[in-house]
C-alpha cells in the first residue's frame, strides 16, 4: 500500500497518515545538530605531536591507547582497530566461524552487525528482541538454536547492556561463543561489571559519533590467547606487525600464517582516543544529567514512551530513544520528526531493522513483521539530540519543540 504521494506508510514508519497543514515555524534560530563531537586542544595537540613524531601509523601510542582501554574497563587484553566492524569480523574469523555455520542475532541494529556474518559466509539467524530496552531477546535466542548455531552475537542497544547472564548460560549450555557488539556501550556496566571485562570477544566503536571518538576507529577486548590469535587476523596475517618490525631491536623477518586483514589503528587515531578516554567520565556525568531532564520533562506526557533503564545496569547513554505513542497523536512518526526538522531540532532513526533492507528480505524472504516487537519500535522510535556538548539552553530548545508538537497534533 502506498499513500497519495507514493510513500511507503510500513517502510517509513508512519502508520496515521499524512497531515499536510503546513509546518510551523523554527523556534531556535541556529540548528542544533543531532551528534557533532566534543574535541579540545587537548586532542589537537595529541595529534600534532604524533604528526612531528617517527610514527603516524600503528606505534607505540596505538599500543598505549590499547593498555589503558583495557585497565579503563577491566579487560584482559585489548586490540585497537580501525572500526568496531572490524572488531566483529575479526573476532568471527579467529573463532573459525564461516560457511554452514548459524549466528544468532537481533535486526534491531546497523547492519554492520549483520554484515560481519555474511563476510565469514555463516549465515545470520535474526531474532526478535526484548519490549523495553529492545536487546536481543534470550528466550528468542533459545527457541532459535539448531545444530549448525556457533555464536551470539549481542547488541547493546543505545548503550543499554543485553541480559548477559541468560546469554552466558545459552551459550554455555549449547557451546556457542558470545561476542558482544558494543558500538552503543562505553562505558556501560552489567550488574557491576564493565562491559568488555570478560574473557569473551567485545568489539567497541569509536566513530565520529560515539561516546568517545578517533573519528573513525574501534577496539576489541577479550582473552589474551583469543587476542594474540586476532592481531595476527587484523593485519595481514603477519607474525610480525610494524611496531615489532621497525622499532630498536625489531627484526625485518615475518611470516604470514594466514590470509589476514588490513584492520589496524594508527598513531594519529590513538593520539585522539588517549585524550577522549581521560574525558570519557567528564563526557559522562554531562549525558546523564541530560538524561534526567528528558525524563523529567517528557515523563508526565502520554504521548511519549521513555527509554528503558533497568536496576542492574548502567547504561553509556549513547542515545536517548523516544517511542511515540502513535494512538494519541494525529501524525506518525516521520512527521514528527518533520517537524522538529521545522524547529532546528536534529534527529535520528536507530535503526531501520536489518530485516526490512532489500539484501536481507531478499536472500532470506524477510517480511517486515516477521520480527513485530521490532517492527512496532521502529515506526514508534526518533533519536533525540544527545551529548555532553549541549549546553542547558540547547536540552531545553529540544524538551520545548517536543513538548510544542505533541500538544499540536493531538488525535
Amino acid at each position: 500500500m502506498t499513500t497519495p504521494l507514493g510513500i511507503d506508510p510500513v517502510s517509513f514508519g508512519d502508520t496515521t497518515g499524512f497531515d499536510l497543514r503546513p509546518l510551523a515555524p523554527a523556534r531556535r534560530p541556529t540548528f542544533l545538530a543531532f551528534s557533532p563531537p566534543l574535541i579540545g586542544e587537548e586532542e589537537i595537540d595529541e595529534v600534532v605531536d604524533t604528526l612531528r613524531s617517527d610514527w603516524i601509523s600503528t606505534g607505540p601510542k596505538t599500543r598505549r591507547f590499547a593498555t589503558d582501554f583495557a585497565r579503563y574497563v577491566g579487560a584482559p587484553d585489548a586490540l585497537a582497530l580501525n572500526s568496531c566492524t572490524a572488531g566483529l569480523h575479526t573476532a568471527l574469523v579467529t573463532l573459525g566461524i564461516g560457511p554452514g555455520d548459524e549466528v544468532i542475532t537481533t535486526p534491531m541494529t546497523f547492519s554492520a552487525s549483520v554484515n560481519v556474518v555474511e563476510h565469514v559466509g555463516a549465515r545470520p539467524v535474526m531474532v526478535d528482541v526484548e519490549p523495553d530496552t529492545l536487546n536481543i531477546d534470550p528466550a528468542a535466542v533459545e527457541r532459535a538454536i539448531t545444530p549448525r548455531t556457533r555464536a551470539i552475537i549481542a547488541v547493546h542497544y543505545a548503550g543499554h547492556p543485553a541480559e548477559l547472564d541468560a546469554l552466558r548460560a545459552l551459550a554455555r549450555e549449547h557451546g556457542l561463543a558470545l561476542v558482544e557488539d558494543a558500538a552503543h556501550a562505553l562505558p556501560a556496566r552489567y550488574k557491576g561489571l564493565a562491559i568488555g571485562a570478560g574473557e569473551n570477544p567485545v568489539a567497541f566503536s569509536f566513530y565520529a559519533t560515539k561516546n568517545l571518538t578517533t573519528g573513525e576507529g574501534g577496539m576489541l577486548t577479550g582473552g589474551v590467547d583469543f587476542l594474540d590469535r586476532a592481531r595476527v587476523v587484523s593485519l595481514h596475517g603477519m607474525s610480525r606487525d610494524a611496531w615489532r618490525r621497525y622499532d630498536k631491536g625489531g627484526s625485518w623477518r615475518y611470516d604470514v600464517l594466514l590470509p589476514g586483514f588490513k584492520y589496524n589503528m594508527s598513531d594519529i587515531q590513538a593520539a585522539m582516543g588517549l585524550c577522549q578516554l581521560a574525558k570519557l567520565d567528564g563526557f559522562q556525568r554531562r549525558r546523564r544529567e541530560i538524561v534526567r531532564m528528558y525524563n523529567a520533562a517528557f515523563g508526565e506526557s502520554g504521548s511519549l514512551e521513555l527509554p528503558a533503564e533497568r536496576r542492574e545496569i548502567e547504561h553509556a547513554w549513547h542515545l536517548y530513544v523516544l517511542r511515540l505513542r502513535l494512538e494519541t497523536l494525529s501524525i506518525g512518526r516521520d512527521r514528527f520528526i518533520d517537524e522538529l526538522t521545522n524547529r532546528n531540532i536534529g534527529t535520528s532513526v536507530h535503526f531501520i531493522p536489518v530485516h526490512m533492507h532489500p539484501y536481507y528480505r531478499d536472500k532470506y524472504g524477510h517480511a517486515p513483521d516477521d520480527f513485530p516487537i521490532t517492527l512496532d519500535a521502529f515506526q514508534r522510535m526518533l533519536s533525540l539530540p544527545l551529548n555532553p556538548r549541549m549546553t542547558d539552553e540547547d536540552v531545553a530548545d529540544v524538551i520545548e519543540a517536543v513538548l510544542e508538537v505533541v500538544r499540536t497534533h493531538p488525535r
